[in-house]
């Protein structure tokens, strides 16, 4: 009972990285058995070499049959993915191995500085997928992102946004200040991919951007970020692409925005329908101060 109990505890610190393979586990409450309750205990995990790889801690642990039940999770996990997850609730199935975390649920990666909180969360053994239906959010060197319901690797770096996406993320041109940021929604799905530094917004897709009162419209919309400073670097937008400024209205098949210099560029069939009205007005005002000066 001792190696089933050890066992579904060393999965449960599997919820925010990935396996390690190799370890050993130490458990300092010593033995345990169904229908026991534990106040204060301490999990470790060692790789070969005798180096600690992840701890999980907890306030107390209801055994039972099925279940081990953790109250005020606290694991942190060392080397290359140095992370840290905590819960208010976590439920581990001793028979499938999978994982049910539950209020307050945070997930940091701190070497990419990637932070994750929403109030429910479910990991997979058999697919190493974690994921919720909750509403989520997710904050990083590249911006926030937050939407309702998410599957993702454990560490993070693919991450799936079912539904009611926003985005704010930064966006400014080259010697301009770090704080220009562009806001993107989105119906959904929203997928992105920290490793390669891309996501793609899908449906209903519309960018804001603030300095410049530019927006963009599209079925679907691709942001590449540079790997240097976290920045768009390139963002593609097909599908009924739409750039409204003030009054005028642009129209193609595909545009393409370039982060450094802030240009679009428009491809296949493109429409301009420019804003008229203030250039008449301005022409007006002039012919009529040129009649004035005359009569003079």
């Amino acid at each position: 009972m001792k190696n089933k109990i050890l066992t579904g505890l060393a999965v449960f610190v599997l919820v925010a990285v990935l396996a390690h393979a190799d370890e050993t586990v130490e458990n300092s409450t010593g033995p345990v058995s169904s229908g026991q309750q534990l106040r204060g205990f301490n999990l470790n995990g060692y790789n070969n070499q005798g180096e600690k790889t992840w701890d999980v801690n907890g306030t107390k642990a209801d055994i039972t049959e099925q279940n081990i039940q953790i109250t005020n999770v606290d694991a942190n996990f060392y080397g290359k993915q140095d992370a840290n997850l905590t819960a208010d609730h976590g439920t581990i199935n001793k028979t499938s191995g999978n994982v049910h975390l539950q209020d307050n649920v945070v997930v940091t990666s701190n070497n990419r500085g990637t932070k994750m909180t929403t109030n429910t969360l479910d990991w997979d053994r058999n697919k190493d997928l974690v994921s919720t239906k909750d509403n989520v959010k997710i904050v990083d060197d590249q911006g926030v992102v937050t939407g309702k319901g998410m599957v993702a690797h454990p560490n993070l770096k693919k991450t799936k946004i079912e539904k009611d996406v926003k985005a704010t993320v930064h966006s400014q041109g080259d010697g301009e200040a770090d704080d220009q940021t562009v806001t993107i929604t989105s119906d959904g799905p929203m997928q992105m991919n920290q490793a390669t530094m891309y996501a793609v917004f899908n449906d209903h897709v519309v960018s804001v951007d603030p300095a410049t009162g530019r927006e963009l419209h599209c079925d679907k919309m691709e942001i590449w970020f540079d790997q240097s400073n976290k920045k768009i670097k390139k963002a593609i937008c097909s599908g009924h692409a739409k750039a409204i400024q003030g009054l005028s209205v642009s129209f193609a098949d595909k545009m393409i925005y370039e982060g450094s210099t802030e240009v679009l560029t428009m491809i296949g069939r493109p429409k301009i329908i420019f804003d008229t009205a203030g250039a008449k007005m301005n022409n007006a005002f002039k012919k009529k101060d040129k009649n004035k000066n005359k009569d003079e």
